[in-house]
């Protein structure tokens, strides 16, 4: 088995498109995976420090899940549901309404759309639109929402809009906080923008924002930036839009990334992990003054995974019925913050950024970070970069790795960082 496996590894390059990216980096072909740790068709175990990108966020093959969803299926569960009423979508809903909307005090309505975030994004916008009767939406620097053409449109990655072949349009983009440097305040800005009928900005339908940038490079905005934005919004007409999802089940501490911020945004986007299982399952939380699509005006064929909502209801059930599990993330959070503070400490100018267990360091350039990735993946790591030049060496463990294999996984990862800061000169960057 082992020997086929490993023959047939051009099959990849040979069959699949060109479009393919993880697996450029991660040169090898995994075949089993449990928790924090999976495991390739020689048998070798990599600590996972990816976790999907933030989809695993309770780690492969959680237990109780996996018994749910065979017995689920062992027992003719329906498989596909399109939208229609299922017992399994009633559990998720119960669970949801009982241990994340009603101790939040949240009246959101929950809008199934197709499996993924930047689905969830189209229909968020879409939304926006049909309330207000406006078309602009204000959307960030670094933000990245999605690469269809409407969230394709609110996301600043030059290489993935460059992917469009059309025109991007219906947006005005403005400066993310702390864009401009930490003396400049972008809310500023964009409230002069707004109060200003000469600024040449069109009201808008919409706020659209990440509170932490995943893929923008980790950057993490203020609370007060956050409440200022969120004001604008309110003052103006527009719908705020919280894409959480990246950021939230967790990852940044709370269930949603914006729960100590003091506001409520109209709109929030969610995937990834909100399955709990690596599932596919997107989904839209909305006012219900703002619930105004017709039937099936926003569709899709996959709108609700029936199975999704079997992992997602023990999920919820698990890890959210009370706070345990949110107090053991700091903990963890403290463990991922040193690890960092060590790598950082290699090279002139490097620092950290994020926010909770949504953490990298920047190393001051793609090249380095790279370089460290895959020095690390050599060693037995998974870990990826982020940032507008890949400047971010980023941490994304699943929230639920045992203590001791953050410190192992770390112990990896330092390792790496130290050949490259022995190998070549300090690249000077400008520090936080």
């Amino acid at each position: 088995m082992t020997e086929r496996m490993t023959q047939d590894t051009t099959i990849f390059s040979r069959r699949e498109s060109e479009a393919r990216s993880y697996c450029r980096g991660f040169q090898t072909t995994f075949t089993g995976a449990s928790g924090s740790i999976m495991t390739n068709d020689e048998g070798r175990e990599y600590i996972d420090f990816l976790a999907g990108c933030s989809s695993l966020n309770y780690g492969h093959n959680d237990p109780d899940m996996k018994a749910a969803l065979i017995e689920h299926i062992s027992n003719d569960g329906v498989a596909h549901g399109l939208d229609m009423h299922t017992d399994t979508k009633a559990g998720f809903l119960r669970a949801f309404e009982e241990h994340i909307l009603a101790p939040r005090d949240m009246d959101h309505k929950v809008m199934f759309t197709g499996p993924t975030g930047a689905n969830a994004v189209e229909a968020a916008i879409k939304i926006a639109r049909k309330v207000t009767g406006r078309t602009n939406v204000v959307s960030f620097t670094n933000g990245f929402h999605g690469v269809t053409l409407g969230a394709l449109a609110a996301t600043g990655n030059g290489y993935h809009r460059g992917g469009a072949g059309t025109e991007l349009s219906g947006v005005t983009r403005m400066p993310y906080d702390g864009y401009m440097g930490e003396e400049f305040d972008s809310s500023k800005l964009l409230a002069k923008m707004l109060n200003d009928a000469s600024s040449g900005m069109d009201a808008p339908a919409a706020i659209i924002l990440e509170t932490v940038q995943g893929e923008g490079g980790l950057n993490a905005a203020s609370p007060e930036w956050i409440r200022s934005v969120a004001e604008l919004a309110r003052e103006h007409g527009a719908l705020l839009i919280v894409d959480d999802v990246q950021a939230g089940c967790g990852r940044t501490g709370g269930f949603f990334s914006f729960e100590d911020f003091g506001i409520t945004p109209d709109i929030i986007t969610m995937a990834k992990s909100i399955s709990g299982f690596g599932l596919p399952m997107g989904l839209v939380l909305v006012r219900p003054e703002h619930d105004v699509f017709g039937p099936a005006e926003h569709n899709g064929t996959f709108r609700g995974n029936t199975h999704a909502f079997v992992t997602a209801k023990v999920a919820i059930e698990k890890f959210w019925a009370d706070g345990t599990f949110a107090e053991r993330l700091k903990g963890r959070e403290l463990i991922v913050v040193e690890g960092l503070q060590s790598i950082a400490n290699l090279f002139e100018g490097a620092y950290l950024k994020g926010r909770g267990l949504m953490r990298g360091v920047d190393v001051g350039s793609g090249e380095r970070a790279s370089e460290i990735c895959a020095r690390a993946f050599e060693k037995g790591l998974i870990v990826e970069t982020s940032g507008p030049n890949d400047e971010v060496v980023k941490i994304l463990a699943p929230l639920t790795t045992p203590d001791e294999v953050l410190v192992k996984g770390f112990g990896l990862l330092l390792e790496a960082a130290t050949e490259v800061a022995e190998a070549g000169p300090t690249i000077q960057i400008a520090a936080e």
